[in-house]
């Protein structure tokens, strides 16, 4: 379901470093900084936004797993065995991202994830995610290629989630409903 609904989203061009590659992109968010914290951290709060399950331990090398399929075998799940590496609440949450299952090479390894809050008033809160740590070729490309739209995808839900309200898994929104939150997701 998910992945279906990621290939309805167009591609936007992600911008990339000197020292190599890196997916970027920001969304404000019509909430206080900490619920969208909670949002990020929080079991129950990822399941309104970014997936039907989770398991954030979250600590330095805690777990930190999203759970599209959380009914299907270990592997095929979603973001499984990743691990929280910095934390500091409720600005900055850093943490290891793998590869969809359909790209198995790049699976086995591991990027990073930085998601950084900022406050713009009581009820305002910028995020701004930065994906880094790609290799080149094969399925390295694929992967990259895969998250340019699945980022946007992502920071789409959790506008949405913070528009319309928790997302209903069994009923999953339109993609015109979808069009009309993604356009406040930018690439930075």
């Amino acid at each position: 379901m998910l992945t279906a609904a990621l290939l309805i989203l167009t591609a936007s061009s992600p911008s990339a470093d000197s020292a190599g590659r890196a997916l970027r992109y920001r969304v404000d968010i019509p909430a206080p900084i900490q619920a969208v914290w909670s949002a990020w951290t929080e079991a129950p709060r990822v399941k309104e936004w970014f997936a039907p399950g989770s398991n954030i331990d979250l600590r330095p090398l805690g777990s930190y797993e999203i759970l599209f399929d959380p009914d299907s075998a270990p592997g095929k799940r979603g973001a499984e065995n990743n691990l929280v590496l910095a934390v500091q609440a409720p600005e900055m949450l850093a943490f290891t991202w793998d590869a969809p299952p359909e790209f198995p090479e790049a699976r086995m390894q591991r990027t990073s994830v930085v998601v950084r809050l900022e406050r713009l008033g009581p009820d305002r809160t910028r995020v701004w995610l930065e994906q880094t740590g790609w290799g080149r070729g094969g399925e390295w490309d694929e992967s990259y290629r895969y998250f340019t739209s699945a980022w946007k995808f992502v920071l789409t839900m959790l506008h949405y989630r913070y528009t319309v309200g928790p997302v209903d898994w069994s009923s999953f929104p339109s993609k015109d409903v979808i069009a009309e939150h993604e356009r406040g997701v930018t690439v930075w």
